[in-house]
């Protein structure tokens, strides 16, 4: 029965696979399999030995249930698993785990762990990437309101908002696959980093058994990989969440009713409070930013492993146990739901458009004042004309348009045909639509 809600409640079944108890020990099996073939390969043992050890290394023969019987008398989960897979090698068993120190084959089946669990985040992105990019290419000429400080500033277009997010998610995947390819190494170094208990061709060895896994092998290390790159690793996942947790609070905000601008579907059973039978509350936009927040948790945690004592301590291993099937959890479930609610919202133009005009003509002072100084009025005269017309219009509740053909200045310099074209947002959004068709085209092929 599971206990944990990331367990039960916030993941796929798919990722759960990878950091399963049965999975982890597949893992540390295929290790020791390759070890032994590559011992085998250089003449260090029989191949009969490796063989065997190779045929009998998976969790039909070596039951998580043994290896966990065998850690509760000697309190050492990775030798118990090598006593486990000893078991059922016969006279081939003297050679499991031959010249291993326990994190040669931890560290290395952890590698091996998150290449597959780094594939499935992939994926996720590669399909939030898609959803952004269709909902940027159908919206690109949608002119809303933009916000600065909370308040309305100037126009812009959802197509540039998503068109951001997509260019983000983009920058996320790009830092993924530049940690990736410092994460997924292995090692065969022994107890120090020395290699002593390997011998002479100890580098051979090592290679060999990272050709065979798939994964390259380290430069040096000491017992343990350096946890700079975990922490990597960890800090690349937090960051990723803070840009779903970014798309998600933009999309809460503008879903208030006083805004209304986005909805998120809403079943047909759905319930939104169980005393307020009206609500229709952004409840999976809020999941993802409390989930943004554990995952900011783990990245303090992953900082706090790298400076291990000299060759190396425990401190990193009970955590890690934790942060990072928790993190890869996470950070799929919310790349999972975000791509499903930016699939499935619902733009309201009439809200858009209200929004628009809600200041009656403030929010296009910028604009005014920049024709103002190509009429030949100065910089800073214009803006203080506009400052004081933009302050009448506020505390009088009159639209901009009355005021500003009610200024002689204005009237000798502008015809209203001028005015009420400078005072339209549609023709307010600068470049907007050009760095969209730029966006889209750099995007097309991804």
């Amino acid at each position: 029965m599971a206990v944990h809600p990331v367990e039960y409640r916030y993941s796929s079944e798919e990722m759960r696979m990878v950091f399963e108890e049965e999975a982890k020990l597949q893992t540390l099996l295929d290790v020791e399999a390759a070890l032994a073939r590559a011992h085998a390969k250089l003449g260090n043992i029989p191949k009969e030995a490796a063989d065997e050890i190779s045929k009998k290394a998976n969790t039909g023969l070596v039951k998580v249930e043994r290896v966990k019987e065998i850690d509760n008398e000697i309190h050492h989960d990775l030798m118990a698993m090598v006593k486990a897979l000893t078991e059922q090698c016969g006279e081939a068993g003297k050679y499991v785990h031959y010249g291993a120190t326990s994190f040669d084959i931890q560290d290395t089946a952890l590698a091996l762990q998150l290449r597959k669990a780094i594939a499935i985040i992939e994926q996720d992105m590669k399909g939030l990437k898609k959803t952004l990019y269709d909902l940027t290419e159908e919206n690109k000429k949608v002119v809303c309101i933009g916000r600065t400080h909370g308040q309305h500033a100037v126009p812009t277009t959802y197509g540039l908002k998503f068109a951001n997010w997509l260019c983000e998610i983009q920058r996320d995947t790009d830092r993924l696959e530049q940690a990736k390819e410092r994460m997924l190494v292995g090692k065969m170094t022994g107890s120090v980093g020395t290699q002593a208990t390997f011998g002479e061709r100890a580098r051979e060895l090592q290679k060999t058994v990272m050709d065979d896994l798939g994964i390259k092998p380290v430069m040096v290390s000491t017992q343990v990989v350096q946890r700079d790159r975990h922490a990597e690793m960890i800090m690349v996942l937090a960051l990723t969440g803070t840009s779903l947790e970014k798309i998600a609070k933009e999309l809460r905000n503008l879903q208030r009713t006083e805004i209304g601008e986005v909805l998120e579907k809403f079943g047909d059973k759905q319930v939104g409070s169980s005393t307020m039978p009206h609500k229709r509350n952004p409840w999976k936009s809020e999941n993802i930013c409390s989930l943004a927040r554990v995952l900011k948790s783990h990245v303090m945690v992953a900082l706090d492993n790298n400076p291990l004592e000299h060759e190396r301590d425990l401190t990193n291993s009970a955590n890690e146990r934790i942060i990072f099937p928790e993190s890869f959890m996470i950070l799929d479930f919310m790349l999972r739901r975000i791509s499903k609610i930016l699939g499935s919202i619902e733009l309201h133009p009439e809200n858009i458009k209200r929004n628009l005009e809600l200041t009656r003509g403030l929010v296009m002072s910028e604009k005014f004042m920049i024709e103002m100084v190509k009429k030949g009025i100065g910089r800073q005269n214009a803006h203080e004309i506009m400052r004081k017309s933009a302050m009448e219009s506020y505390h009088t509740n009159t639209p901009l348009r009355e005021i500003l053909i009610s200024n002689q200045m204005i009237k000798d310099k502008f015809t209203r045909e001028e005015i009420d074209h400078h005072l339209d947002p549609e023709h307010y959004i600068g470049t907007a639509i050009e760095q969209v068709d730029e966006v889209l085209g750099m995007m097309k092929d991804d």
